[in-house]
């Protein structure tokens, strides 16, 4: 890794990497359940494969950086079971915001964009029904970064060895 720019990372692109490394921590949890269902078709399991090659190396890269995040702190262990499928809807649901967001901008016709934006505004909904959920519940620390990068690196790591 090349650290000529830079020192430590930004806030903004911290938590930003922070979301990366998240919703690709679950995702490859998920492929390799999904893998070890027994898919059938062998250009699908090829595809899957290649998936969580790539997203293995992802992690791997990324986790890199997390050195340079602002003020590492202790470490705590990662969420499981209720609380995993909690942050697989938080994720869902981020996902569902910055799609409509997306769908949007490119609505030229009023009745679509009506129901759309409706339908963005049940997604906001979902996402702070989850967030506050696993908020209360001490499942995602968001306003303790320390815990919140470390809890990335357990996730990773487990999605890694998996």
């Amino acid at each position: 890794m090349d650290n000529t720019y830079y020192q430590a990372l930004a806030w903004h692109e911290t938590l930003e990497l922070h979301e990366l490394v998240a919703f690709q921590s679950i995702g490859l949890m998920k492929l390799k359940m999904g893998l070890r269902k027994g898919i059938q078709d062998p250009t699908l399991q090829r595809i899957y494969l290649i998936t969580i090659q790539d997203l293995e190396m992802n992690l791997n890269e990324l986790l890199q950086f997390y050195e340079y995040a602002p003020h590492p702190g202790q470490y705590s262990e990662y969420r499981t079971d209720d609380s995993f499928l909690a942050g697989d809807l938080l994720g869902f649901a981020k996902t569902a915001v910055r799609n409509y967001g997306v769908a949007i901008t490119e609505t030229a016709t009023p009745a679509l964009r009506k129901i759309l934006k409706k339908q963005l505004n049940k997604a906001i909904d979902c996402h702070a029904r989850i967030f506050s959920y696993m908020y209360n519940k001490g499942l995602y620390p968001s306003y303790n970064l320390n815990k919140l990068l470390h809890s990335d690196i357990t996730l990773a790591n487990k999605a890694i060895s998996m």
